[in-house]
């Protein structure tokens, strides 16, 4: 059997994910998106899981993008279907009911930014090139780079890396809203994994509701999503965590949360 391109560890309620194909700066083929929407799937059902990390393997790529030799052979047709299964991908992880943080280690390129996007937070070394490149192929992007990179940093940035072509580095990327913080490349997983063990120890019934709502509220009008807030508020006061949370605040205590 061919080894899987998607590597997996646990480590307290952390599940991390790597894109292990170094050789070829783990770029996406379909066999890899395949994999990591398996990856995703089961991280999202396993009751042990709090929080997912997702990065790449090897110094130089968190992703490099899709995989050209692949695309090159492509027919209109395939084409579709291969946007298909990476915006299905992407849109999996987007609606994870649990914390995604990408660790963007190097270059975040085409179909890399793309996946790193739909992750809900993202943590760059500085040393890290982020960019959408496809009009340097006579491409535009086709895993929801246009859409998602809107959301995030708006028209005019937007329209600059993808009509440009070129990438920026992570000061100008955190600068955009495109990634949550920039650190030095030797602490990038140390903090990141900081990060995904603060989030560990969060409510998981609570930071599901926030990744609901703020998703939701970015695809509809603000009446609607004020209501789905009142809604999800209103269901926590039925949960053991709130109880929690609230005793261990009056008691001057570290709440432990049970995701019930």
């Amino acid at each position: 059997m061919t080894a899987s391109p998607v590597l997996s560890r646990d480590a307290d309620g952390v599940r991390v994910l790597t894109i292990d194909r170094p050789d070829k700066l783990n770029a996406l083929n379909r066999q890899t998106l395949e994999a990591l929407d398996a990856a995703f799937a089961a991280a999202g059902e396993d009751p042990d899981v709090r929080v997912v990390v997702l990065t790449g393997s090897g110094g130089k790529a968190f992703v490099a993008g899709a995989d050209i030799a692949e695309m090159n052979a492509l027919t209109a047709i395939e084409g579709r279907e291969f946007s298909l299964l990476g915006q299905r991908l992407m849109r999996r992880i987007e609606r994870l009911p649990k914390p995604a943080i990408a660790m963007v280690n190097g270059y975040a390129l085409g179909g890399g930014l793309e996946l790193a996007m739909a992750c809900h937070l993202r943590v760059a070394a500085d040393s890290a090139r982020l960019g959408q490149p496809e009009v340097n192929l006579g491409l535009i992007p086709g895993f929801g780079g246009t859409q998602r990179l809107l959301r995030l940093a708006g028209r005019a940035a937007t329209l600059e890396l993808c009509l440009l072509g070129a990438p920026i580095d992570a000061a100008r990327a955190l600068q955009l809203g495109l990634v949550n913080r920039v650190v030095p490349a030797a602490d990038l997983e140390s903090e990141t994994m900081k990060l995904a063990a603060q989030l560990a120890s969060a409510a998981p019934l609570a930071l599901r509701g926030v990744l609901d709502a703020v998703l939701l509220g970015g695809e509809c009008g603000i009446e609607e999503g004020l209501q789905f807030e009142t809604a999800q508020f209103a269901l926590l006061f039925a949960s053991e965590d709130m109880r929690e949370g609230t005793d261990a605040f009056l008691a001057k205590r570290k709440p432990q949360f049970q995701n019930r």
